[in-house]
């Protein structure tokens, strides 16, 4: 996930800076450098992952819902780690936090080695809540130690030249799930694996597990060069000399006391559960959509995948738009607006069905682009020092949104029985819910906490 650092000031953003402040001295370019391509890490392996719901629940032929704790595991770890690693970061450094978030990722992505020799699909989820854990840490040091590498005047800038780095790593991530997992699984369907016997299946499972787990492993040992490397080179700290300032009860209680911050956090919990409930069911949804039009199960998911990466290519062109048209429209309009497209192309992803209803689901992405950075910004306005970095773990613990909400539209899947519209179909009621909650915080942000941005 990524995040975006946004000044507001009187509900728009500042001019871009245009001095001749360096964007990074040049004796912290190759820090720099390596920071950010944690950026790019982190995307791959979110992006990698989502597919896996369909590719677990095939290969144990479980339900959605039980498949589904794959994203559970995911965004539990991030959600429950996102302040310790605060903690962590505000006793020791910056870097310290890195190196933490590397090792904890590096040990998930070669965990998948074990799991597959037992063979078992509960392994697989302490893999993956160890790696997201890793994720949390790297998510909450990197964006800070980013700000912190250069001129306060171009800290905006610079982090947004870091962030640019997360999508090249997301459709790596979404390429290689479709390339070299879904596409090299075993072809048979569940219904024909519901046949074999038992030897039969357990053959055929164990090559399925093998194929799923060999990404994650590459990635493990990327993920150990990487944190061996950054460990080796002179970096700054980056530990915050105010840390301690102030108790834990005083930043809780400042934090609690403002609104803007805690519907952020609200709005950011829907807004993570929408963006994971349509990347990861656009699996479900096109596989219906084009098995109905002859496909086999196997050819439907790698096509439905292709939509996905399709939507992710949408979601980075649309960012940018939107980061244009931030000069123009104040965050809480833009975001109100966004959320209202996004309330629209769900509606016709449940009332369409078919090919249009997929358009419609890929098309909410576009939508999607800047709803995360820009819920992120309005809600850090104002707050510094310590209460800034531990409101920030706040938003990051909000990736929660990922494991329930999520969980619920499986729930949908495998209970709907209204001949009416599909299960998978009705599930996108969900999502629908979460963009009205986020056109709700815009519109807050617009009409009741203006005054907040004086």
């Amino acid at each position: 996930m990524s995040n975006l650092n946004v000044s507001i000031k009187n509900k728009s953003l500042p001019s871009i800076d245009v001095s001749n402040e360096s964007l990074v001295p040049k004796s912290l370019l190759i820090s720099f450098i390596l920071v950010t391509c944690c950026f790019a890490l982190w995307g791959f392996a979110n992006d990698i992952t989502n597919p896996m719901v369909a590719a677990f629940q095939k290969i144990f032929l479980t339900s959605a819902t039980e498949a589904t704790w794959v994203q559970v595991a995911f965004y539990g770890g991030y959600g429950l780690m996102a302040f310790p690693a605060a903690f962590f970061i505000r006793k020791y450094s910056y870097k310290a936090g890195l190196l933490m978030g590397l090792g904890l990722y590096a040990a998930g992505g070669l965990l998948f080695v074990p799991a597959s020799y037992i063979g078992d699909f509960y392994p697989f989820l302490i893999a993956y809540f160890i790696l997201t854990s890793g994720l949390s840490f790297l998510e909450t040091s990197a964006n800070p130690y980013i700000l912190s590498m250069g001129p306060a005047a171009t800290a905006t800038r610079r982090l947004n030249l870091a962030q640019a780095f997360n999508p090249i790593g997301s459709l790596l991530g979404m390429y290689t799930a479709s390339q070299f997992i879904l596409a090299k699984m075993d072809v048979r369907d569940r219904a024909t694996r519901e046949t074999l016997s038992a030897t039969e299946f357990e053959a055929v499972k164990s090559a399925d597990l093998a194929v799923l787990s060999y990404p994650y492993v590459v990635i493990g040992v990327v993920i150990v060069l990487m944190f061996i490397l950054i460990a080796l080179v002179k970096m700054p700290s980056g530990k915050d000399a105010s840390a301690g300032d102030s108790s834990l009860k005083e930043i809780f209680g400042r934090l609690l006391r403002t609104p803007r911050y805690v519907e952020g956090v609200i709005a950011q919990i829907f807004y993570v559960g929408a963006q994971i409930m349509c990347w990861t069911y656009i699996i479900h949804y096109g596989t219906e959509v084009f098995m109905a039009q002859g496909m086999r199960e196997a050819d439907a998911q790698i096509e439905s995948q292709n939509y996905n990466i399709v939507a992710m290519i949408i979601f980075c062109v649309s960012r940018f738009i939107c980061t244009f048209l931030l000069k123009y429209i104040a965050p809480g309009t833009l975001l109100m607006c966004l959320a209202a497209g996004g309330i629209l192309l769900s509606l016709g992803t449940i009332t369409l069905g078919g090919i249009y209803g997929m358009y419609c689901l890929v098309g909410i992405s576009a939508c999607m682009s800047l709803m995360f950075p820009t819920i992120y910004g309005i809600a850090l306005t104002g707050i510094k020092g310590d209460d800034a970095k531990f409101a920030a773990a706040g938003l990051i613990a909000a990736i929660v949104g990922g494991t329930f909400l999520p969980m619920l539209q499986a729930s949908v899947i495998d209970n709907w029985s209204f001949q009416m519209l599909s299960a998978t179909q009705a599930s996108f009621a969900l999502p629908l819910l979460c963009f009205v909650i986020i056109a709700a915080y815009g519109y807050r942000v617009v009409n009741v906490h203006r005054n907040e941005f004086d």
